[in-house]
Order: structure tokens, then C-alpha cells, then sequence
């Protein structure tokens, strides 16, 4: 009986209806106008939209089925060792630094577009730091391995990268006057966002959104940043205001002539959830292993992926500026 009110607690609380369940068979609707009634609200539409996602893929007969397998296990698994990493790592950064902080930022309209951008820079650093160190890398990897996009992919995540996800964007958002109650605020709408923009093609064929292509960043960028194509790789970093991406230039549109194919470039099993999880750890340690002297060891720990002791670089940033002037030339 224990094992069967887990496994419901489990689907309610991964399905996010259980707050508003509550408060609908409590009679209060009034709740629904506070943070708590809105949170409750808007918790639901991403699982259900993914529920969406899943059964449209049958009947599209575009199941997804090996990405499906592999996220849900990754899902499970990360239920039981990350659980609450990284809500105690932004706990132990607030704890350590709002006090360090030159002014406090509470819920307000204005605060609360500074409290995004500084947001959505920490983010970007994150993210950047994820596809450029290789150490990063391997945390990050799990989520660019599936080779189809859809809403599960959102769950795709080696249990570690949270808590380093958490330790840079709470750091830069406390230390430049981020009050708790706004932080987290943010980090509820953006990580809503953020699992939306993984949407995939079954639920949503053209995702620029129309005019909001070009204001914010769209489900279309963030497929592009999942793409292993020599033009996309190692763009849009950003997750709903793209202009950090504008700013450090990093920021690529989807082309209509190329079409985007996912997954990361080493050759990998992504049906195979310990090559999907552990694979890129697994490569870099053969790497270590047989790198000559100290310094190449930790060069490869620090280096962008594709870094080589030997000199025969194949970092993303090579690849695509090599592809970039090949167009240029043929131009």
C-alpha cells in the first residue's frame, strides 16, 4: 500500500496538480489570485502539454520512443540522488552572500525586469561555462544527447549540473541585489519557460512565434541550440531574453535551408541511458588517462571539448567558424 500512495504521490507530483487540486476542493478559489493560486495555475501546463506531445507523436507516428525511454529513466534517477541539491545550494548562497549585496531588489514591476536580465546573464555564463569547459561539459552533455526534440528532453539532466547551474546564477543574481522572494520568482517563470522552449516539432511545426522571433528567444532558437550542425552548434545560450546572446554575439536564427539534426557530435548509443548519462565522463577520463604530464591532464579538464595535447583542435568554435568561411567563400 506504501509502495502504491509513493507512486501516486510520484505521478501527481511530477503531473504539478496537486496544489491546485487542493485548492479547488477547498472552495477558495480566491487563492488563485496570490504567487501560491498563480504558481498552481501554471505548474500543470508543461506535463500535460508533454502528455500532449507523447500522444500526438502516435498518432503522427513519430513516437520518439528511444528519447522518451532514456528521459524518463533519466527522470527517475535523478529523483532519487539530486533531489533537493539544488534548491540547498541556492539556499547556501543566499545564506552566505545577500549580505554582501550593494542594495536589495524586491517584487516590483522595474525589479523585476532588472531581476531577469541579471537572471538571464547569470544563465548565460552557466551555459556558456556548460559547452566551453570541458569538465562542464560532462554534466551538460546528458541534456544535448537525445537526437529528437520534444518536452522531455527539459528533463534530461545529469543530477550535478543543477547545483553548479544554481552556485553561478544565484551568486550573480544575490550579489547584484536580488531579494529571495524575487530570485525565486524568476527562477519559477524561467524554468516554466525554459522547459517550454523545448517543444518539439509533433506539438509545434514552425516555433519562432511570429513577431516574438525577434524580441525574445523562441522555442526555434533553442532548437537550433541543441543542433549539431556546423552552423548551430554552440549558439543561443540564453532563455526567454536573448540579448546576452546578441551582446556576446553568439546569437544564430534558424535557417529554413538547413535543417536542424540534434544531438551532440560524438558517436554515441542515445537509446543507452549509461552513454547518455556517463559517456562524455567515461571519454574525457580515457583522455586524462592518456594524456602525457600534469598540465595535459588538467588542460583536458579545463579545455573546450574537442581541445587535443596534441594540437589537433576540434572545438566547436573551429568547426563552425571553418564552415562559416567555406559559405563566405562560395558567396
Amino acid at each position: 500500500m506504501e509502495l502504491l500512495d509513493t507512486f501516486y504521490n510520484e505521478i501527481v507530483g511530477f503531473l504539478g496538480i496537486a496544489e491546485a487540486w487542493e485548492i479547488l476542493t477547498s472552495g477558495d478559489y480566491s487563492t488563485f489570485k496570490t504567487y501560491d493560486g498563480i504558481v498552481a495555475l501554471i505548474s500543470p501546463i508543461i506535463p500535460l502539454l508533454l502528455l500532449m506531445e507523447l500522444a500526438l507523436g502516435f498518432i503522427y507516428k513519430k513516437p520518439h520512443a528511444k528519447v522518451y525511454k532514456v528521459n524518463f529513466l533519466i527522470y527517475i534517477f535523478n529523483r532519487f540522488v539530486g533531489r533537493f541539491i539544488s534548491i540547498a545550494m541556492t539556499a547556501m548562497v543566499i545564506g552566505l552572500l545577500q549580505q554582501y549585496a550593494p542594495f536589495q531588489a524586491n517584487i516590483t514591476w522595474y525589479w523585476l525586469i532588472y531581476g531577469y536580465i541579471v537572471w538571464e546573464f547569470g544563465h548565460y555564463i552557466y551555459h556558456f561555462l556548460g559547452h566551453k569547459v570541458r569538465i562542464f561539459w560532462c554534466l551538460h552533455s546528458t541534456h544535448h544527447a537525445p537526437e529528437n526534440m520534444n518536452l522531455s528532453v527539459s528533463h534530461a539532466h545529469f543530477f550535478l549540473e543543477g547545483p553548479y547551474a544554481q552556485a553561478i546564477r544565484a551568486t550573480i543574481c544575490i550579489l547584484l541585489g536580488l531579494q529571495p522572494d524575487l530570485l525565486f520568482l524568476i527562477m519559477f517563470i524561467d524554468g516554466t519557460y525554459g522547459a517550454f522552449i523545448h517543444v518539439g516539432e509533433n506539438l509545434m511545426k514552425n516555433a519562432k512565434l511570429g513577431f516574438l522571433h525577434d524580441i525574445i528567444l523562441t522555442p526555434s532558437h533553442h532548437r537550433v541550440h541543441h543542433a549539431r550542425n556546423p552552423l548551430y552548434i554552440d549558439t543561443n545560450y540564453c532563455n526567454l531574453l536573448n540579448i546576452w546572446d546578441k551582446v556576446f554575439k553568439t546569437y544564430q536564427p534558424e535557417q529554413d535551408d538547413i535543417k536542424i539534426e540534434y544531438g551532440i557530435t560524438r558517436k554515441m548509443d542515445s537509446g543507452n541511458f549509461f552513454d547518455v548519462y556517463f559517456g562524455e565522463i567515461v571519454v574525457l577520463a580515457k583522455d586524462v588517462y592518456r594524456a602525457p604530464g600534469l598540465k595535459n591532464k588538467l588542460l583536458y579538464l579545463v579545455m573546450p571539448p574537442g581541445w587535443n595535447h596534441t594540437g589537433d583542435h576540434k572545438t566547436a568554435k573551429m568547426v563552425r567558424n571553418e564552415f562559416i568561411r567555406a559559405i563566405n567563400a562560395k558567396g
